[in-house]
């Protein structure tokens, strides 16, 4: 069974994550910043992934702690309901129109995190979420779910539309990486023989 229950409680965050990778789209997301929380019910609408995520943090402060630590643990939950990777695809991408935005997303599962963020956005705020920590998250996503991650938009003026099609397009390129290939069932995705965090699959 491809699914976990995380917690991560720090002085800053708290935050529950369940996760089932061979979901049906289902999600309850409680999540104090309402566009983040549209996000996070598009991602799983998309991926096809049930997301269950309770989340509190210090917003007194600001956004970064929840957010980022949000990217964390939504990484590590895909690492480890993934376990040694067998059968899957590994690899995913999709390019989503919405309206006048292009989101291009890939991502690589292979055990060695790295992020090539290239987006542009006109307002600091989208609703009531601190965009300039769209990087954030996804840095930590990468880092903890040890994945290359590659997020651009080559096309866009609504900042809304971008980061919806970012969101959507994670979500389908995660469900590609994820799922499994019957012809492969039984093999590691490497000629290493292996997918780890030590490996350069």
């Amino acid at each position: 069974m491809r699914k976990t229950s995380l917690d991560r409680k720090t002085n800053e965050t708290d935050i529950r994550l369940e996760l089932d990778i061979d979901g049906s789209g289902r999600y309850d997301i409680d999540i104090p910043i309402g566009f983040l929380k549209h996000m996070f019910e598009s991602f799983a609408k998309h991926g096809l992934f049930d997301l269950t995520i309770t989340a509190k943090g210090d917003l007194n402060v600001d956004q970064h702690h929840l957010v980022e630590d949000l990217g964390i643990l939504l990484g590590r939950a895909f690492r480890e309901a993934l376990g040694d990777k067998r059968g899957i695809n590994r690899a995913g991408y999709f390019v989503y129109p919405m309206d006048e935005a292009l989101a291009v997303v890939a991502i690589d599962l292979s055990g060695r995190p790295y992020l090539q963020f290239d987006v542009e956005l006109k307002r600091r705020f989208c609703g009531d979420f601190d965009s300039d920590l769209l990087h954030d998250f996804f840095q930590g996503f990468a880092a903890n779910a040890h994945a290359n991650v590659v997020v651009r938009m080559p096309f866009g003026r609504n900042d809304h539309h971008k980061i919806e099609a970012i969101f959507k397009a994670f979500g389908k390129s995660m469900n590609m990486a994820c799922s499994l290939d019957p012809r492969a069932i039984d093999h590691i995705p490497s000629t290493k023989g292996m997918l780890n965090d030590d490996s350069n699959s």
